[in-house]
């Protein structure tokens, strides 16, 4: 192996498991779901990667995703496919924490990525497996942000994509889709009776299903927002995550970051509490979290402006409800009119645009700092997953005439 490359480096991927029964499947083979039908994770040479590469090192590394190859599955640095998934910033909101009476808010802005959203992560690794595998054709359902993720990466490394998104998603997300060359189509129902579509059609169409979690990859991609957050705070974490959740990929994954950083002694001291945010129009995981239960059942008429966390059943519940109880956090659902004031609120007050999810978890913090979940004191970082370039805003529609008398007054006073 060469390593005149900064990215030509050792992988230590041993294995893909079944968190549900243990069962081992092989590596650098395509995988879909396990035997028991869970989600497969993978598993690393903790050790090889702990004696292979420091703290340090990484620092001297570009920042992006691609500076945690250690940690990641692709073995080959030719079949990474990349269109520069640059570190996404940590952005401070002073004057509100100020207004809350909170030490400090972090938000850490998803939508600087590639295809305005944090699903870029996900599908950059998804595809680069892709390649490495020899797939030519991969399909999904989508709210949006995935499929343009999974568009754009898939025309990059020249794999044939097809999308299914239920009939009232963005139109701009539709576009976006399809400008990026994927096949996409409007489906008259939700994202489970799309996915739906994409099973049905694995073996008339020859496609690979690239659905959250059924694939092993996705979570390696989105596992890199908590390496990320580690590496950004000095390889210290904060006292609480709000994470928006609808198939809870991110969540799995910077839970499954954790506790490998603290496996190889990188992390010291307690893991943040994880907080699963969703709307009260689709709340099946805050649902099973106040009842106890292992798995989410189906939500139903699932309803909520924050469309990519309209989730109504996730194949990977357990495993969120699992990260959500293990690090001692706890699921909240916030309504779409906390939503849309968060949304309005935060950009207003602080400058900072977000998506209706990232304004969930905006909301979700707010109310659980009045109830008492969290404390003024806690550090918290809240996921804005997309641009809120994207969505719906508002109309503006004030208007002066240049060649009439202008009542200053008048202007102060809107």
């Amino acid at each position: 192996m060469r390593h005149s490359d900064p990215y030509e480096i050792p992988t230590f991927v041993t294995h893909l498991e079944c968190p549900a029964t243990g069962e081992r499947f092989e590596a650098d083979t395509v995988q879909g779901l396990s035997s028991a039908g869970k989600p497969l994770l993978v598993r690393y040479d903790l050790d090889g990667i702990a004696a292979s590469v420091t703290k340090t090192d990484l620092a001297g590394r570009p920042d992006g995703m691609w500076r945690y190859r250690e940690f990641l599955p692709v073995r080959r640095t030719e079949d990474i496919v990349s269109l520069g998934e640059s570190a996404t910033p940590l952005v401070t909101l002073p004057r509100l924490a100020a207004e809350m009476g909170a030490d400090e808010i972090l938000v850490k802005d998803e939508g600087r990525l590639p295809t305005g959203s944090f699903k870029a992560r996900g599908l950059s690794m998804a595809v680069s497996m892709a390649k490495e595998l020899d797939l030519t054709r991969l399909a999904m359902p989508t709210n949006g942000n995935a499929g343009a993720a999974l568009a754009a990466y898939g025309s990059r490394a020249g794999i044939d994509t097809y999308v299914f998104c239920p009939d009232d998603t963005p139109e701009v997300n539709v576009r976006e889709i399809a400008m990026q060359g994927a096949h996409v189509w409007r489906v008259n129902g939700l994202i489970n009776d799309c996915g739906k579509i994409v099973g049905a059609g694995k073996e008339a169409m020859g496609w690979f299903d690239v659905s959250t979690l059924k694939e092993p990859y996705r979570i390696e991609g989105k596992k890199t927002m908590g390496l990320e957050l580690a590496d950004q705070l000095g390889w210290q974490v904060p006292d609480v995550i709000f994470y928006p959740t609808g198939g809870g990929t991110g969540l799995i994954g910077m839970w499954k970051a954790f506790l490998e950083l603290r496996e190889i002694g990188w992390l010291t001291g307690p893991l943040p509490r994880m907080v699963a945010v969703q709307s009260t129009g689709c709340a099946p995981i805050v649902r099973a979290y106040d009842e106890g239960a292992d798995h989410a059942d189906l939500w139903e008429n699932a309803f909520t402006i924050a469309s990519g966390i309209r989730v109504p059943v996730a194949i990977g519940d357990f495993l969120i409800l699992e990260a959500v109880r293990d690090s001692g956090g706890f699921a909240i659902a916030v309504s779409d009119e906390e939503i849309a004031a968060a949304q309005e609120r935060v950009p207003a007050t602080d400058g900072l645009l977000l998506c209706p999810e990232g304004a969930a978890t905006f909301a979700a913090y707010e109310r659980s700092l009045a109830d008492g979940l969290v404390s003024p004191e806690d550090r918290v970082v809240l996921f804005n997953c997309g641009n809120g370039l994207k969505y719906p805003m508002p109309p503006a529609e004030r208007s002066l005439d240049h060649t009439q008398p202008i009542d200053w007054e008048s202007l102060s006073e809107e």
